[in-house]
């Protein structure tokens, strides 16, 4: 790890002056700013610590709008009553990432941001894409949890649970920059396909903080669902996720349809076949089975994550049949 200069910030626009030194940024919790700094991916002159900045750390609906600070821990997050009744899957996805210990450090903005979790892209013995080489080794390499969506550039898949349902739930996210100089968008939008930049994940700037992340109410005809599969259950990473949203109108006919995936592309894949196939339709078992199918269509699975398939296919079914209170 590279010597660095820590500073406290007090306020977000201490925190911005702060960040306009060349080589700053942002540490909140530090779970994997850290594990980025072990592995000499990456080396900042000067760490910001925002953690104590108390204007960011809040949970409060506003009118029909969740308004999250980016500091809210996991933990707190999943904890939360209002989170819990009326954004479900959200609450679920805090809860079940990582371990107790980490998600009471780790933030909703961090882990948003959080780079990716290949191996070959973490190890100093691989010069990969990512890194500024000429191959992804993942391609012909081990494979078996990287994506099946989008692998041809680069084959990692994003590692944020909190992100897969909040891209379903349509979530905004705030970012501010220097002269408090403000930008909204949806956070779908927010994040960055490898064919667009093959270095970075998202659109912040190097001079910009998460400074709110804001969740519409679902109707009170929706339900929103999120489930995660990994190898143990207690604190693996994710080889498949899945958070659906589903509004149906009084005679159980399908208005609307959220269906994101996770561990399963370089972003949050949304499933929009999927979505397609539901909508105006009454869902049943076999409507969802087919809507499963078309979700998968399109996937280019490489030689050790093919199992994928059938996995997704499950989760999907079963999001999707809970969403719309049928299972």
């Amino acid at each position: 790890m590279n010597t660095f200069e820590y500073a406290n910030a007090t306020s977000i626009d201490d925190a911005l002056a702060l960040m306009k030194t060349d080589g700053a940024t942002i540490k909140a919790g530090g779970v994997d700013l850290l594990d980025l700094m072990k592995e000499h991916l990456f080396e900042p002159t000067r760490l910001v610590n925002i953690r104590n900045i108390r204007e960011l750390d809040y949970i409060k609906m506003d009118g029909d709008t969740l308004r999250l600070g980016p500091l809210v821990t996991l933990a707190k997050l999943a904890e939360d009553a209002t989170v819990k009744q009326k954004f479900t899957a959200l609450a679920d996805a805090a809860g079940h990432a990582a371990t107790p210990q980490i998600r009471n450090m780790a933030t909703v903005g961090g882990n948003i941001l959080q780079r990716p979790r290949c191996w070959y892209f973490r190890s100093e013995l691989f010069h990969c894409r990512k890194k500024g080489g000429e191959k992804c080794f993942a391609q012909d390499g081990e494979n078996q949890y990287h994506a099946i969506f989008n692998n041809q550039l680069c084959a990692i898949v994003h590692p944020s649970a909190t992100s897969v349902a909040l891209v379903a739930l349509g979530a905004s996210i705030e970012l501010t920059g220097a002269d408090n100089k403000k930008r909204e968008m949806k956070l779908e939008e927010f994040f960055v396909q490898p064919q667009q930049d093959l270095h970075r994940e998202n659109s912040i700037k190097p001079e910009e903080l998460i400074t709110e992340i804001r969740v519409p109410a679902l109707p009170a005809s929706a339900k929103s669902v999120y489930i995660k599969q990994g190898e143990k259950e207690s604190f693996d990473w994710p080889v498949a996720e899945i958070a659906a949203v589903i509004d149906r109108n009084g005679g159980g006919q399908c208005k609307s349809a959220s269906i994101v995936l996770g561990a399963a592309a370089p972003v949050p894949h949304r499933a929009k076949e999927a979505e397609a196939a539901l909508v105006g339709q009454n869902i049943d078992e076999a409507l969802v089975r087919n809507a499963a199918q078309a979700a998968l269509k399109g996937a280019t699975p490489l030689a050790n994550n093919r199992y994928k398939l059938a996995l997704f296919q499950t989760l999907i079914e079963q999001a999707v049949l809970g969403a719309a209170g049928a299972a």
